[in-house]
Formats: C-alpha cells, sequence, structure tokens
C-alpha cells in the first residue's frame, strides 16, 4: 500500500503558494519512506494550493497505480469534497477537483482520511518551505 500525506500552504490566502507531500510505501507492517517533495506554484489561494499538492502527489504515483493508495490531508474541505459530502462551489478549484477525481480513477483502490495538522507536519513543513523559497524543494 502506498501513503500519501498532502498539504498546501499559502502566504496571504491569495499569496505566494506551495505544496507538500509525503510518500511511504507500506508492506509488512513496516512504512519506508519513498519521498518528500515541495513544490511551488506562485500566487494562489490556500484551498487551490491543497489541491495542487493532491495532484502533485497523484501524478507522482502513477506509475503504483496498481496498488492500493490512501491519502491524509488536513483540509477538511478537500477531504470532504473528494468524498462527495461537500459539493465544490468555487469556480477556481472546479477544474483541479474534476482533473483529482479522474486520476483517482487510474488506482486500484483509494481512500482520503482528514487529519488534524500535528499529524501532518511534513508534509506542512515543505509546503510552507516552498512557498517561502518560492522554489520547489526536495528533503
Amino acid at each position: 500500500m502506498i501513503i500519501l500525506y498532502i498539504d498546501g500552504a499559502s502566504l496571504g490566502n491569495p499569496g505566494d503558494a506551495g505544496t507538500g507531500i509525503v510518500v511511504y510505501e507500506e508492506k509488512d507492517n513496516q512504512k519506508k519512506l519513498l519521498f518528500k517533495k515541495g513544490y511551488y506554484i506562485g500566487a494562489q489561494t490556500n484551498n487551490f494550493a491543497e489541491y495542487a499538492a493532491l495532484l502533485f502527489g497523484l501524478t507522482e504515483l502513477l506509475a503504483r497505480a496498481d496498488q492500493a493508495v490512501t491519502v491524509y490531508s488536513d483540509s477538511e474541505l478537500l477531504c470532504r469534497q473528494i468524498q462527495g459530502i461537500y459539493k465544490v462551489k468555487h469556480e477556481n478549484l472546479i477544474f483541479s477537483f474534476n482533473l483529482a477525481k479522474e486520476l483517482l480513477r487510474q488506482f486500484r483502490e483509494v481512500t482520503i482520511h482528514h487529519i488534524p495538522r500535528e499529524q501532518n507536519r511534513e508534509a506542512d513543513a515543505l509546503s510552507k518551505k516552498s512557498a517561502e523559497s518560492k522554489k520547489n524543494v526536495e528533503a
């Protein structure tokens, strides 16, 4: 199973924005870090940055589409929209939502979970670092 932690940050909302993705592979109850990345995405809202993190993460994992993927995010809005609980009302997010749903269909199995920010520290730090430095980062 692949575990994907995602986060987006915007300094100013909208403002300089970045994403953070942290990917683990879990086998036999052992978690192995595969990679950590942050992407600078220019001036965007926080919600857009959250979706961008999901899109970057899923795109990075397409080569592993035959595996189950569990996504963790501290964005309640994103999680509930992807789960179909909340509607996507903001025009700025409709394209990202539709693209995310299409990417999610590529995987054998996907679950998405809303988690507290404290449980998402690595992705949070990467998203802030990429937004502040205005650069893509790898850790």
